[in-house]
């Protein structure tokens, strides 16, 4: 297992690594680890990607979602003149 150091990060860096990792309730250095692996497209920890989009599953409501897909609709269609 290899390891780095990283140097010289501006404040403004650190301080938001900081908060995060915080209200994750994790170390700087886990947070880190999980940014980079996440950001390299590799799976975490229980084996999942966490590039599919899961984390903003669930944030409309029934409501929400149905009037966003009711809007949606005309995409649906298929306009034969266009293909032509």
């Amino acid at each position: 297992m290899g390891s780095f150091t990283l140097h010289a990060l501006d404040d403004e860096l650190d301080y938001q690594l900081s908060i995060e990792a915080k209200r994750q309730k994790k170390s700087k250095n886990q947070l880190a680890k999980e940014i980079l692996a996440r950001h390299l497209g590799m799976p975490d920890k229980n084996g999942s990607y966490v590039d599919d989009y899961s984390e903003f599953c669930g944030l409309w409501s029934a409501a929400e979602a149905a009037d966003f897909n009711r809007i949606q609709k005309e995409n649906d269609r298929i306009d034969d003149g266009e293909w032509t």
